[in-house]
Order: C-alpha cells, then sequence, then structure tokens
C-alpha cells in the first residue's frame, strides 16, 4: 500500500473519534505552548543581561574609596574621600592589564537651559571615562587638554537631558547652567539605555573633573585632587583577576597601609557580577524548559495510553486488513503516522499557543521575552519524536497481530 493510501486512512481513524484525539493531543499541546513560552523568557532575560553588560563596557572594575568609623559605627564603602587623581594615573601607569583608569567626581545638580530646567548627576571626568565604558558621542567632540587643565566651561550631556532641556533642537554649543555657571555644550553622548539598577544612563552631565571641583562645588584645587571613583578598564584577552591584585597592591603601597590593616578603598568587579546574573539567567532558562518538558513527556504517554486502546478496539480491522493483503509493516506505519499526526497537529497548537502567550507574558508583566526560530523548530521535532518514540510500541503491537486471532477477537 503506497503511504498516501496509509496517511488517508490514518487520518479518517483520527477522525472518527475527534473528541478522543483532541484530549489527547492536549498534553502535547500544552507542553510544547509551556516549553515555547519558558525558553521565550529565559531568552528575554539572557538578552537583558547581556544588554546591560553592553552598555556597561567590556572588563570594567570600579573603584571606591573606603569606609570610616564614627563612634564605633563603621559606615559604608566611599563614606570617605581616601583616592586621589594621582591614584588613577599610578593604575594606568603601573598595572600592565589596565588599558584606562578614570578619575571621576559626581554631584546631584539642577540644570537650566533656556526655557527648561532638569535635575540630574553632574560627572567631573576625563575624557578616558567615555574610553572606559566605552561610550560614543552621538555628535560633537570630547574636551580638549586645556579645556580638562583650566576649568574649562563646557559640557558633554546625555541623550536624556538634551531631550528634556532642548527636545528635537541641537544641544550643541547650547548654553546650560549648573548653581550659576554658565556652560557650553560640546557634545552629545550616543544612547546608553538602562543601568543593571534600572537607573538611566543617559540622564547626566559631564564636565571636566577640575571644572565640577572647582567652580560648581567650589572646592580649592587643592594638592590631592580627591575623587569618587575610578573606572578601570581591562585590557582585551588580560587577566580580571590578575588587574585587581596589581590595583589593590599599589594602592595598598600608595596609602601606606601596613600589613593586616584593611584597605581603604573598595574594588568591585562589574564585569564579572553582570556575568553572574547571565550565567544564573541561563541556568534559570534551561530549567524552566526542562519542568515544561515534563508536560511533554506526560503528553507521550497519553499518547502511546490512546494508541493501545485503539489498537485493541481495532482489533478485527486489522485482522481483516491482515487478510485481504496488508502486511505488517503496513500496519506498523498506520499506527506510527496516527501517533506522530496527533503529535505534529498538538505541536503546531502549542506553537501557536506559546508564542500568543509569550507575547502576553512580556506585555502585561513588562518582561522582555525573545521568540527564536530555534526552539520554535525544536518544539516541533520534539513533538514529532515523542510521537514516533510513544507510538512505537502500540504500532510494532498491532502489526504483531495474527490475522486468524485477530478476526477471532471479541
Amino acid at each position: 500500500m503506497s503511504f498516501s493510501g496509509i496517511l488517508r486512512i490514518a487520518l479518517n481513524a483520527l477522525a472518527i473519534n475527534k473528541m478522543r484525539s483532541a484530549l489527547t493531543m492536549l498534553g502535547i499541546i500544552i507542553g510544547v505552548a509551556a516549553v515555547i513560552t519558558m525558553i521565550a523568557v529565559g531568552s528575554g532575560a539572557q538578552e537583558r543581561v547581556a544588554e546591560q553588560l553592553r552598555t556597561l563596557g567590556s572588563n570594567i572594575m570600579l573603584v571606591l574609596p573606603g569606609s570610616m568609623n564614627a563612634q564605633g559605627v563603621r559606615l559604608g564603602s566611599a563614606s570617605v574621600q581616601t583616592l586621589t587623581e594621582d591614584d588613577a594615573v599610578a593604575i594606568a601607569r603601573d598595572v600592565p592589564e589596565v588599558q584606562v583608569a578614570a578619575p571621576g567626581l559626581r554631584a546631584g545638580v539642577q540644570i537650566v537651559a533656556a526655557g527648561s530646567n532638569w535635575n540630574s548627576t553632574a560627572y567631573g571626568a576625563t575624557n578616558d571615562y567615555f574610553e572606559a565604558r566605552d561610550w560614543p558621542l552621538a555628535t560633537g567632540r570630547l574636551f580638549e587638554a586645556a579645556e580638562l587643565a583650566g576649568s574649562g566651561k563646557v559640557a558633554i550631556i546625555g541623550q536624556s537631558v538634551a531631550r528634556q532641556l532642548f527636545g528635537d533642537a541641537d544641544p550643541l554649543e547650547q548654553t546650560i547652567r549648573i548653581r550659576k555657571v554658565p556652560l557650553t555644550v560640546v557634545g552629545v553622548l550616543a544612547a546608553k539605555g538602562q543601568n543593571s539598577m534600572g537607573q538611566d544612563q543617559d540622564d547626566a552631565v559631564f564636565v571636566p573633573i577640575s571644572t565640577l571641583r572647582n567652580r560648581i562645588q567650589g572646592q580649592t584645587t587643592g594638592r590631592l585632587k580627591r575623587i569618587w571613583f575610578v573606572n578601570v578598564k581591562v585590557r582585551e584577552g588580560m587577566s580580571m583577576a590578575d588587574a585587581e591584585v596589581g590595583i589593590r597592591d599599589l594602592l595598598r603601597q600608595r596609602h601606606k597601609l601596613q600589613s593586616g590593616q584593611d584597605d581603604d578603598f573598595t574594588i568591585r568587579n562589574l564585569t564579572e557580577i553582570l556575568q553572574a546574573q547571565e550565567q544564573s539567567s541561563r541556568v534559570l532558562a534551561y530549567l524552566l524548559a526542562a519542568v515544561a518538558s515534563v508536560s511533554l513527556l506526560v503528553g507521550g504517554i497519553g499518547i502511546m495510553n490512546i494508541m493501545l486502546v485503539s489498537v485493541t478496539e481495532r482489533t478485527r480491522e486489522i485482522g481483516l486488513r491482515m487478510a485481504v493483503g496488508a502486511r505488517g509493516r503496513d500496519i506498523l506505519t498506520q499506527f506510527l503516522v496516527e501517533a506522530t499526526t496527533l503529535a505534529l497537529i498538538g505541536g503546531l497548537i502549542g506553537i501557536l499557543l506559546g508564542v500568543g502567550a509569550a507575547m502576553l507574558v512580556g506585555h502585561l508583566a513588562g518582561w522582555e521575552t525573545r521568540l527564536s526560530v530555534e526552539s520554535i523548530v525544536l518544539a516541533v521535532g520534539f513533538s514529532a519524536a515523542i510521537g514516533i518514540f510513544f507510538g512505537f510500541y502500540p504500532a510494532r503491537k498491532a502489526s504483531e497481530l495474527q490475522p486468524i486471532e485477530a478476526l477471532r477477537y471479541e
């Protein structure tokens, strides 16, 4: 018998018991939909962490000042300024793994432009900051050497600040005021997006570090030039761990810390923190997919159960077909086609439900989901494999029936 004839007989057999076929497919439908939804949710979480890694910059470490004791109470990190601009210069010069070390200050400020104002964060920085953060300019230029050395009245602003203060107008060469200090906008940064804490990185204004210290904060220049942080970018291919050890040893030597004394600074490996989050989200995605796959297994067992019942009910039919010339492999193929058809139709319906569920989760929960063709193909292939695997035993049982015994079956 031709395959088309076997397929027609199998489909007719399934159509006779529509309700039973639909209930049999239900397990596969739920399983495939659950797998696609869970993979989409897990992949979305991984993509979100990867995006945070991209916006952070590669191979980034943050060096912060240490803590202080006040009446027996130990305050948190950066409660006292223990870092200087010279520390940043020494890190870039003396630690071979370091590409750049960008010192910085920050302060909450109210920015005023013509007819607009906006509360934001001002960062005192050098051009190394933008290299460390892999943060290019959208338009304009970076700070000039004379502006960095002489407290130049210039600023580079983020996309959010540009939008709030100037709308659709070009902010270049426009004047903004921070604490009555007029600053000329010389550059606008490319969009960076939110960080891992959900904060808008584009809501910032950057000025030369000397400008923030001397003009905006009104401090005297001082000999030490205290800073609030150092952004360190490690060279590509270099060990982050070796860089951290080198920075720690150098700063302890520069700060004259004795053996046994605690560090008066903190080093945070931001890249490793986000990579750990990415690994956790990947494990979670695999776990969710594995749990969802259990329902596929249950659906496969349901197919086997129904096919065994079908073989029993149709024993006389099988005997009659064999008596008129059907071979065992024809019977085997027929029942395999029935089982596989149940699984494939259930898989296709499950794909539609899974895609819809993933989109609904993303819309209602505000959770980023990421549908991939690979996950859909995998779900279809898995559902077909389940049909073949769980349908083989009933099909083989049917094909091994003896015609005489099958015709005598009551």
